[in-house]
């Protein structure tokens, strides 16, 4: 499923179901679809999912290992997938809800998710 956040203040934009509702839950909400916040109540929900971005991201830099060397012993086939992407970080998926939570709180607009159709 996914799930759309909308605000009168911006675009609208669309993420996958299980990313939204843990984004939903870091800035406080409940976690269910559909909801919303009031224009009030944008700019906490804003900033409690940035301090929870900003400690994301700060563990996941602590918990970067260096990649070996192709030419180490140890480094395995699966480290030399050069076609294999990384999985995209749940603070990475939180840029755009973050850019569209400030344009509503600087113009005081509601923000509300809801099930994509």
């Amino acid at each position: 499923m996914l799930v759309q956040f909308k605000s009168p203040a911006t675009e609208t934009i669309t993420m996958f179901d299980n990313d939204a509702v843990q984004l939903l839950k870091l800035m406080g909400a409940t976690g269910r679809v559909p909801g919303g916040l009031t224009g009030e109540d944008v700019q906490a929900a804003m900033a409690r999912l940035e301090s929870a971005v900003e400690e994301m991201k700060a563990q996941t830099n602590a918990d970067t290992a260096v990649r070996p060397a192709d030419n180490e012993d140890w480094a395995s086939d699966e480290d030399k997938d050069l076609h294999r992407s990384a999985p995209i970080q749940l603070e990475t998926r939180a840029v755009p809800l973050l850019s569209l939570m400030k344009r509503a709180a600087a113009a005081k607009a509601s923000v509300t998710w809801e099930p994509s159709r």
